[in-house]
Protein backbone atom coordinates (compact mmCIF):
# COMPACT_ATOMS: atom_id res chain seq x y z
CA UNK A 1 0.00 0.00 0.00
CA UNK A 2 1.87 3.31 -0.88
CA UNK A 3 2.32 5.40 1.95
CA UNK A 4 -0.30 8.38 2.56
CA UNK A 5 0.91 12.33 2.05
CA UNK A 6 1.56 13.87 5.43
CA UNK A 7 -1.28 16.11 5.80
CA UNK A 8 -2.16 18.84 8.08
CA UNK A 9 -4.41 18.60 11.33
CA UNK A 10 -8.09 19.17 10.57
CA UNK A 11 -9.35 22.83 12.37
CA UNK A 12 -12.31 24.78 12.23
CA UNK A 13 -12.71 28.26 11.27
CA UNK A 14 -15.49 31.20 11.38
CA UNK A 15 -15.63 33.36 8.94
CA UNK A 16 -15.97 36.90 10.38
CA UNK A 17 -17.88 37.52 7.40
CA UNK A 18 -20.57 34.82 6.52
CA UNK A 19 -20.65 34.42 10.50
CA UNK A 20 -20.25 30.28 8.81
CA UNK A 21 -18.12 27.95 10.31
CA UNK A 22 -16.25 25.62 8.31
CA UNK A 23 -14.14 22.31 9.03
CA UNK A 24 -10.77 21.84 7.15
CA UNK A 25 -10.28 18.39 6.91
CA UNK A 26 -7.50 17.34 4.56
CA UNK A 27 -6.89 14.26 5.67
CA UNK A 28 -10.37 13.54 3.88
CA UNK A 29 -8.69 14.50 0.24
CA UNK A 30 -5.69 14.19 -1.81
CA UNK A 31 -3.25 16.61 -2.75
CA UNK A 32 -4.28 19.85 -3.07
CA UNK A 33 -2.77 19.65 -6.60
CA UNK A 34 -4.70 16.81 -7.65
CA UNK A 35 -7.91 18.91 -7.38
CA UNK A 36 -9.24 18.68 -11.03
CA UNK A 37 -13.08 18.84 -12.27
CA UNK A 38 -14.56 15.59 -13.03
CA UNK A 39 -16.99 17.13 -15.19
CA UNK A 40 -15.25 19.86 -17.58
CA UNK A 41 -17.70 22.24 -18.77
CA UNK A 42 -17.13 21.72 -22.99
CA UNK A 43 -19.45 24.50 -24.45
CA UNK A 44 -21.83 23.73 -27.34
CA UNK A 45 -20.79 25.74 -30.31
CA UNK A 46 -23.91 25.58 -32.20
CA UNK A 47 -25.69 28.54 -32.19
CA UNK A 48 -28.24 27.95 -34.88
CA UNK A 49 -31.26 27.16 -32.15
CA UNK A 50 -29.38 29.54 -29.62
CA UNK A 51 -32.08 32.41 -28.83
CA UNK A 52 -28.86 34.40 -27.27
CA UNK A 53 -27.06 35.04 -30.35
CA UNK A 54 -26.79 37.80 -32.51
CA UNK A 55 -29.70 37.56 -35.25
CA UNK A 56 -32.06 35.68 -33.33
CA UNK A 57 -33.46 38.82 -30.77
CA UNK A 58 -36.66 37.57 -31.92
CA UNK A 59 -36.78 34.34 -29.81
CA UNK A 60 -36.11 35.95 -26.27
CA UNK A 61 -37.84 37.59 -24.05
CA UNK A 62 -38.49 42.02 -24.62
CA UNK A 63 -35.30 43.69 -24.46
CA UNK A 64 -34.20 46.27 -21.34
CA UNK A 65 -31.07 47.32 -23.13
CA UNK A 66 -28.43 47.09 -25.34
CA UNK A 67 -24.96 47.78 -25.78
CA UNK A 68 -24.42 49.98 -27.79
CA UNK A 69 -27.73 50.60 -28.91
CA UNK A 70 -27.56 49.61 -32.67
CA UNK A 71 -27.99 45.82 -34.14
CA UNK A 72 -24.63 45.18 -33.74
CA UNK A 73 -24.43 44.59 -30.28
CA UNK A 74 -22.08 43.48 -27.57
CA UNK A 75 -24.68 42.83 -24.77
CA UNK A 76 -28.14 42.67 -24.00
CA UNK A 77 -29.60 42.25 -21.27
CA UNK A 78 -33.13 40.82 -21.10
CA UNK A 79 -36.26 39.59 -19.38
CA UNK A 80 -36.05 35.86 -17.77
CA UNK A 81 -37.95 34.08 -20.16
CA UNK A 82 -38.83 31.58 -17.19
CA UNK A 83 -38.70 34.20 -14.10
CA UNK A 84 -38.80 33.22 -10.79
CA UNK A 85 -40.62 36.36 -9.94
CA UNK A 86 -43.27 38.71 -11.72
CA UNK A 87 -42.70 41.93 -12.43
CA UNK A 88 -46.69 42.34 -13.65
CA UNK A 89 -47.97 41.66 -10.30
CA UNK A 90 -48.64 45.04 -8.39
CA UNK A 91 -45.88 45.06 -5.82
CA UNK A 92 -46.82 45.14 -1.94
CA UNK A 93 -47.97 48.60 -0.64
CA UNK A 94 -45.12 49.06 2.45
CA UNK A 95 -46.53 50.62 5.23
CA UNK A 96 -44.26 52.18 8.24
CA UNK A 97 -41.80 50.23 6.51
CA UNK A 98 -42.76 46.57 7.26
CA UNK A 99 -42.47 44.36 4.02
CA UNK A 100 -43.13 41.10 5.96
CA UNK A 101 -45.92 40.73 4.47
CA UNK A 102 -49.13 38.70 5.91
CA UNK A 103 -48.69 35.88 8.63
CA UNK A 104 -49.97 32.74 6.99
CA UNK A 105 -50.84 29.19 8.66
CA UNK A 106 -47.05 28.13 8.79
CA UNK A 107 -45.50 31.82 7.97
CA UNK A 108 -45.18 35.30 6.39
CA UNK A 109 -46.40 35.83 2.56
CA UNK A 110 -45.29 38.23 0.28
CA UNK A 111 -46.51 38.67 -3.22
CA UNK A 112 -44.26 37.41 -5.85
CA UNK A 113 -43.41 40.75 -7.28
CA UNK A 114 -39.68 40.97 -8.97
CA UNK A 115 -37.49 41.09 -11.40
CA UNK A 116 -35.56 38.40 -13.30
CA UNK A 117 -33.49 39.73 -16.14
CA UNK A 118 -30.61 38.14 -18.21
CA UNK A 119 -27.27 39.54 -19.68
CA UNK A 120 -26.42 38.54 -22.34
CA UNK A 121 -22.22 39.01 -22.02
CA UNK A 122 -21.54 38.00 -25.86
CA UNK A 123 -23.40 37.74 -29.44
CA UNK A 124 -21.02 35.20 -30.18
CA UNK A 125 -21.80 31.44 -28.88
CA UNK A 126 -18.32 30.33 -28.77
CA UNK A 127 -17.22 32.80 -26.98
CA UNK A 128 -17.23 33.13 -22.55
CA UNK A 129 -16.91 35.43 -20.09
CA UNK A 130 -12.86 34.58 -19.44
CA UNK A 131 -12.57 35.43 -23.49
CA UNK A 132 -13.11 38.90 -23.39
CA UNK A 133 -10.89 41.56 -22.93
CA UNK A 134 -10.86 43.47 -19.88
CA UNK A 135 -12.90 46.78 -20.92
CA UNK A 136 -15.27 44.16 -22.29
CA UNK A 137 -15.79 42.54 -18.95
CA UNK A 138 -16.16 46.01 -17.45
CA UNK A 139 -18.61 46.64 -20.10
CA UNK A 140 -20.84 43.72 -18.75
CA UNK A 141 -20.17 45.04 -15.32
CA UNK A 142 -21.48 48.47 -15.99
CA UNK A 143 -24.37 46.73 -17.81
CA UNK A 144 -24.80 45.21 -13.94
CA UNK A 145 -24.68 48.51 -12.50
CA UNK A 146 -27.07 50.34 -14.84
CA UNK A 147 -29.40 48.13 -14.41
CA UNK A 148 -29.09 47.92 -10.11
CA UNK A 149 -29.87 51.90 -10.56
CA UNK A 150 -32.93 51.35 -12.57
CA UNK A 151 -34.02 48.88 -10.20
CA UNK A 152 -33.28 50.93 -7.17
CA UNK A 153 -36.30 53.51 -7.90
CA UNK A 154 -38.83 50.82 -6.95
CA UNK A 155 -39.16 50.97 -3.30
CA UNK A 156 -40.31 47.67 -2.76
CA UNK A 157 -37.25 46.16 -4.12
CA UNK A 158 -34.73 45.44 -1.18
CA UNK A 159 -32.18 43.27 -2.67
CA UNK A 160 -30.33 43.01 -6.38
CA UNK A 161 -28.64 39.15 -6.73
CA UNK A 162 -25.93 39.55 -9.26
CA UNK A 163 -24.88 35.63 -10.21
CA UNK A 164 -23.66 33.21 -12.96
CA UNK A 165 -24.01 29.62 -13.46
CA UNK A 166 -21.23 28.15 -15.85
CA UNK A 167 -22.00 24.68 -17.02
CA UNK A 168 -24.46 22.39 -16.44
CA UNK A 169 -23.62 21.32 -12.82
CA UNK A 170 -23.11 24.42 -11.83
CA UNK A 171 -27.24 25.39 -12.59
CA UNK A 172 -26.86 27.30 -16.47
CA UNK A 173 -29.24 25.77 -18.63
CA UNK A 174 -28.07 27.61 -21.96
CA UNK A 175 -24.55 27.37 -23.00
CA UNK A 176 -24.35 30.79 -24.60
CA UNK A 177 -22.59 33.25 -21.89
CA UNK A 178 -25.00 35.04 -19.65
CA UNK A 179 -25.77 36.18 -15.99
CA UNK A 180 -28.64 36.79 -14.29
CA UNK A 181 -29.93 39.54 -11.87
CA UNK A 182 -32.69 39.06 -9.55
CA UNK A 183 -34.18 41.62 -7.85
CA UNK A 184 -36.31 40.63 -4.14
CA UNK A 185 -39.00 42.26 -2.28
CA UNK A 186 -37.25 41.05 0.37
CA UNK A 187 -33.59 40.76 1.96
CA UNK A 188 -32.27 36.96 1.89
CA UNK A 189 -31.45 35.69 5.22
CA UNK A 190 -27.57 34.90 3.78
CA UNK A 191 -27.66 38.62 3.18
CA UNK A 192 -28.54 39.53 6.73
CA UNK A 193 -26.87 37.61 8.06
CA UNK A 194 -23.18 38.87 6.58
CA UNK A 195 -24.36 42.41 7.32
CA UNK A 196 -25.01 41.62 11.28
CA UNK A 197 -21.61 39.52 11.43
CA UNK A 198 -19.68 42.45 9.89
CA UNK A 199 -21.48 44.73 12.16
CA UNK A 200 -20.22 42.55 14.67
CA UNK A 201 -16.86 42.74 14.00
CA UNK A 202 -17.06 46.21 13.68
CA UNK A 203 -18.22 46.55 16.73
CA UNK A 204 -15.28 44.35 18.67
CA UNK A 205 -12.67 46.11 16.35
CA UNK A 206 -13.63 49.65 15.02
CA UNK A 207 -12.78 47.75 11.44
CA UNK A 208 -14.78 46.55 8.60
CA UNK A 209 -13.63 42.73 8.35
CA UNK A 210 -12.95 43.32 4.41
CA UNK A 211 -11.25 46.14 4.98
CA UNK A 212 -8.31 44.10 7.38
CA UNK A 213 -7.75 41.40 4.53
CA UNK A 214 -3.63 41.36 4.25
CA UNK A 215 -2.70 38.18 4.91
CA UNK A 216 0.09 37.21 1.87
CA UNK A 217 -0.93 33.34 2.43
CA UNK A 218 -4.04 34.06 1.13
CA UNK A 219 -3.60 36.96 -1.64
CA UNK A 220 -3.62 35.17 -5.13
CA UNK A 221 -3.23 38.23 -6.98
CA UNK A 222 -4.10 42.16 -6.59
CA UNK A 223 -3.93 45.07 -9.07
CA UNK A 224 -4.66 48.93 -8.23
CA UNK A 225 -8.33 48.34 -7.11
CA UNK A 226 -8.97 44.71 -6.23
CA UNK A 227 -7.39 41.92 -4.86
CA UNK A 228 -8.36 38.22 -4.84
CA UNK A 229 -7.60 36.05 -2.21
CA UNK A 230 -8.72 32.83 -0.92
CA UNK A 231 -11.04 33.63 1.88
CA UNK A 232 -9.98 32.62 5.71
CA UNK A 233 -12.84 30.06 6.13
CA UNK A 234 -13.83 29.22 2.46
CA UNK A 235 -16.62 26.64 2.41
CA UNK A 236 -15.75 25.27 -1.04
CA UNK A 237 -12.46 24.19 -2.40
CA UNK A 238 -10.58 26.57 -3.98
CA UNK A 239 -13.08 29.67 -3.52
CA UNK A 240 -12.18 32.80 -4.79
CA UNK A 241 -13.27 36.51 -3.03
CA UNK A 242 -12.44 39.55 -5.66
CA UNK A 243 -12.51 42.21 -2.99
CA UNK A 244 -12.53 46.49 -3.70
CA UNK A 245 -9.50 47.66 -1.69
CA UNK A 246 -10.96 50.66 -0.75
CA UNK A 247 -14.09 50.84 1.40
CA UNK A 248 -17.14 50.28 -1.03
CA UNK A 249 -20.92 49.38 0.67
CA UNK A 250 -22.41 49.22 -2.91
CA UNK A 251 -22.03 47.35 -5.77
CA UNK A 252 -23.27 50.30 -8.24
CA UNK A 253 -20.50 52.88 -6.66
CA UNK A 254 -18.25 50.97 -9.38
CA UNK A 255 -16.88 53.59 -11.88
CA UNK A 256 -15.65 52.64 -15.54
CA UNK A 257 -11.97 52.73 -14.34
CA UNK A 258 -12.94 50.11 -11.83
CA UNK A 259 -14.70 48.20 -13.65
CA UNK A 260 -12.29 47.25 -16.67
CA UNK A 261 -9.33 47.29 -13.54
CA UNK A 262 -12.27 44.88 -11.92
CA UNK A 263 -12.74 42.99 -15.59
CA UNK A 264 -9.12 42.23 -15.89
CA UNK A 265 -8.79 40.85 -12.81
CA UNK A 266 -11.79 38.58 -12.92
CA UNK A 267 -10.59 37.19 -16.81
CA UNK A 268 -7.27 36.23 -15.34
CA UNK A 269 -8.48 34.82 -11.55
CA UNK A 270 -11.12 32.44 -14.52
CA UNK A 271 -8.30 31.90 -16.91
CA UNK A 272 -6.00 30.44 -13.67
CA UNK A 273 -9.19 28.55 -12.13
CA UNK A 274 -9.39 26.98 -15.51
CA UNK A 275 -6.18 25.98 -16.02
CA UNK A 276 -5.50 24.59 -12.27
CA UNK A 277 -9.01 22.64 -11.90
CA UNK A 278 -9.43 21.39 -15.65
CA UNK A 279 -11.82 24.39 -16.87
CA UNK A 280 -14.56 23.71 -13.85
CA UNK A 281 -18.54 24.20 -13.81
CA UNK A 282 -18.20 27.07 -11.75
CA UNK A 283 -21.03 29.58 -9.39
CA UNK A 284 -19.51 33.65 -9.40
CA UNK A 285 -22.09 35.91 -6.93
CA UNK A 286 -21.85 39.83 -6.20
CA UNK A 287 -22.33 40.13 -2.70
CA UNK A 288 -23.49 43.62 -2.10
CA UNK A 289 -25.55 45.40 0.58
CA UNK A 290 -29.38 46.03 0.83
CA UNK A 291 -30.96 48.99 -0.57
CA UNK A 292 -31.80 50.48 2.24
CA UNK A 293 -28.81 50.11 4.11
CA UNK A 294 -28.68 52.88 6.97
CA UNK A 295 -25.51 55.34 7.53
CA UNK A 296 -24.48 53.63 10.43
CA UNK A 297 -24.43 50.74 9.08
CA UNK A 298 -21.93 51.97 5.81
CA UNK A 299 -18.60 51.43 7.65
CA UNK A 300 -18.41 48.05 7.91
CA UNK A 301 -21.11 47.14 4.62
CA UNK A 302 -18.57 46.13 2.27
CA UNK A 303 -18.88 44.29 -0.98
CA UNK A 304 -17.60 41.45 -2.91
CA UNK A 305 -17.71 38.97 -5.66
CA UNK A 306 -17.25 35.32 -4.95
CA UNK A 307 -16.37 32.74 -7.06
CA UNK A 308 -16.95 28.63 -6.43
CA UNK A 309 -15.75 26.07 -8.58
CA UNK A 310 -18.06 23.24 -8.18
CA UNK A 311 -15.48 20.03 -7.38
CA UNK A 312 -16.99 18.55 -4.67
CA UNK A 313 -20.86 17.84 -3.52
CA UNK A 314 -23.19 19.51 -0.66
CA UNK A 315 -24.30 16.84 1.58
CA UNK A 316 -26.53 15.42 4.75
CA UNK A 317 -23.83 17.21 7.33
CA UNK A 318 -23.85 20.70 5.51
CA UNK A 319 -27.29 20.52 4.95
CA UNK A 320 -28.33 19.65 8.11
CA UNK A 321 -25.84 21.78 10.32
CA UNK A 322 -25.16 24.70 7.80
CA UNK A 323 -21.21 23.78 8.33
CA UNK A 324 -19.14 23.20 5.50
CA UNK A 325 -16.25 20.32 5.44
CA UNK A 326 -13.09 21.73 2.91
CA UNK A 327 -10.63 19.18 2.12
CA UNK A 328 -8.34 22.24 1.14
CA UNK A 329 -6.60 24.90 3.38
CA UNK A 330 -7.28 28.00 1.96
CA UNK A 331 -3.39 28.92 1.79
CA UNK A 332 -2.99 26.01 0.06
CA UNK A 333 -5.19 26.48 -3.23
CA UNK A 334 -3.90 30.57 -2.65
CA UNK A 335 -0.35 28.82 -3.31
CA UNK A 336 -1.25 26.92 -6.46
CA UNK A 337 -3.39 29.45 -8.08
CA UNK A 338 -0.52 32.51 -7.96
CA UNK A 339 1.69 30.26 -9.30
CA UNK A 340 -0.36 28.81 -12.36
CA UNK A 341 1.01 30.35 -15.35
CA UNK A 342 -1.76 32.30 -17.92
CA UNK A 343 -0.55 31.86 -21.31
CA UNK A 344 -0.67 35.76 -22.48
Amino acid sequence: MANRMPTRSPELRKDPVTNRWVIFSPARAKRPSDFKSKSPENPNTNSSSCPFCIGNEHECAPEIFRVPADPNWKLRVIENLYPALSRNLEYPIVQNGDSSGELGVWGRVVPGFGFHDVVIETPVHSVQLSDLNPSEIGDVLIAYKRRIEQIKGFDSIKYVQVFKNHGASAGASMTHSHSQMLSLPIIPPSVSVRVDSMKEYFNQTGKCSLCEVHSKDLLIIETNHFMSIAPFAASFPFEIWIIPRDHSSHFYELDNEKAVDLGGLLKLILKKMSLQLNNPPFNFMIHTSPFQVTDSELPYSHWFLQIVPQLTGVGGFELGSGCYINPVFPDDAAKLLREVNVPT
